[in-house]
């Protein structure tokens, strides 16, 4: 069935109770690639709960929900599953986010974009809990063969990667069983698993999460540029442009473009640099 746009944007808010613990951010972590080599203390930051630092980046699963399950059973959307790509996501944090917590979080789809052949969802989020607000989210998901429906094509902001040698490259391999581990946070869809499923999306093996890779980023500006310390990380946005595979290597590039600003680019090694983020910009005291 075609989108009714005017429908899906009449709907109301979804609002649910999410919570988690140490174990949630351990796993998440460990699906971004985190405990390798298993010996370092960088890399323990991330894994034992007496010290455990969580990248604002756990917003986009925490309590095992992923915003967009219920935007995508919207009244006035029927989707193909097999044709939904990240295409976006920002991810803003209003304080640390603690390894346990129980908040608030409300979404809501703020627009729909046709793009011809394909439609752009854009869906907002936010979370509180008994201390105020912990984070704002943006979604951003491409919908193969949903356009036409006769919406407005919307923005198509793009930024230039700046035209000199980046000032830190970092090179992070994917393990093969990356997207199997990742997908226990809370994204259950196929395509990053099930080869035949993968092969109905027009891809010859599954792919890995675009969160996945996302996080992955954030981790190596943490890692390389704020000494560690991800309760420095205000805002983080990027645009999925690429696919990338599990088994491959995820060569991440940062620029130092302003104070407290971070632009970078990630690439997938083995396939000749194919661009995997892009317009990708890390705000951060």
């Amino acid at each position: 069935m075609p989108i009714d746009a005017e429908r899906a944007l009449a709907a109301e808010p979804t609002t649910a109770r999410i919570a988690w613990d140490h174990k949630d951010v351990q796993l998440y972590h460990l699906g971004l690639g985190a405990g390798t080599p298993a010996l370092d203390p960088q890399e323990l930051r991330y894994l034992l709960e007496d010290r455990l630092h969580v990248l604002p980046t756990f917003a986009t699963v925490a309590g095992g929900r992923m915003n967009v399950t219920d935007a995508l059973s919207t009244p006035g959307l029927d989707v193909d599953l097999a044709g939904v790509l990240h295409g976006g996501q920002l991810v803003r944090v209003h304080r640390p986010l603690p390894m346990r917590g129980d908040a608030e979080q409300t979404s809501r789809i703020v627009a729909l974009h046709d793009k011809g052949k394909a439609a752009v969802l854009v869906i907002e989020s936010a979370a509180s809990d008994a201390e105020g607000p912990l984070w704002e989210q943006q979604t951003q998901l491409f919908l193969r063969g949903e356009g036409g429906f006769g919406g407005e094509r919307g923005p198509s902001e793009r930024i230039a990667a700046p035209e000199r040698e980046p000032d830190t490259v970092v090179e992070k391999p994917i393990r093969e069983d990356q997207a199997l581990l990742y997908r226990l946070s809370g994204d259950w869809n196929p395509l990053h698993a099930d080869p035949e499923f993968a092969a109905l999306a027009g891809f010859d093996r599954p792919i890995l999460h675009g969160l996945s890779s996302y996080g992955m980023a954030l981790k190596a500006v943490v890692d390389s540029v704020l000494g560690g310390d991800p309760t420095r990380v205000r805002s983080y946005r990027t645009r999925f442009a690429g696919v990338v595979f599990p088994g491959e290597t995820l060569r991440v590039r940062l620029w130092h473009v302003g104070e407290g600003r971070v632009q970078l680019t990630a690439t997938a090694v083995e396939r000749e640099d194919a661009t995997v983020l892009a317009d990708t910009v890390v705000e951060h005291t």
